[in-house]
């Protein structure tokens, strides 16, 4: 089969919270803390990044974070009041008419609506969670699922090694690592929404 381009616009939107504590209780402390270096690779496979947002409840956040994610992703980190879901349900609303794909980072099933409400958009809906904290109707409403792997985060004994000087693609280029093995159509195979524009939903998520 010949070379297919692929033009598909992800964003990823992190429940910081949620995450860190699901991986302290599967790896332990020292292994907390995603290593964005080979997580956001492996997510988005040969699709473009769009946006990549970490939300994270309190004032108290690491600039060091915030820093690697603007230098190497042109991300931001959101502080939340409260927990994220909120937030993060707004920003993804607001972002469903702009991206092909979502990519939740929570086994919350707080989202379960929000995903519901995307996909109704015509939004493809993807959730990357660690596996024993992942809500089982997220996972079965969910287009594809991830899980964060060990070796997905830092302080793992043998993290892949990654290029400093490469940028991820923003806004429609080409990653050069390998796709995750789908466990539905696989994260490549959906089919990019057409350029007609689509009407806003109202805000997804609950409370």
């Amino acid at each position: 089969m010949g070379h297919i381009p692929i033009s598909q616009q992800v964003a990823i939107l992190i429940d910081g919270n949620n995450i860190e504590r699901g991986l302290e209780a599967e790896y332990g402390h020292d292994n907390r803390m995603i290593n964005f270096d080979v997580l956001i690779p492996r997510l988005i496979g040969a699709r473009g990044l769009n946006r990549l947002i970490y939300f994270r409840e309190g004032q108290n956040i690491s600039s060091r974070l915030a820093d690697k994610l603007h230098t190497d992703f042109y991300g931001s980190v959101q502080p939340c009041h409260k927990s994220a879901d909120i937030p993060l349900s707004i920003k993804a609303t607001q972002l469903s008419d702009k991206v092909d794909t979502i990519i939740i980072l929570s086994g919350d099933s707080d989202y379960i609506e929000l995903v519901r409400h995307l996909k109704s958009e015509g939004v493809r809906v993807e959730i990357c969670a660690v596996e024993n904290h992942l809500a089982q109707v997220l996972r079965e409403e969910a287009d594809y699922t991830f899980m964060v792997e060990r070796t997905d985060c830092y302080g793992s004994n043998h993290p892949p090694a990654r290029d400093p000087h490469r940028r991820l693609p923003v806004r429609g280029g080409a990653a050069s690592s390998p796709r995750a093995p789908a466990n539905k159509e696989g994260p490549e195979a959906a089919p990019a929404k057409s350029g007609s524009p689509r009407r806003r939903g109202s805000r997804g998520g609950k409370r």
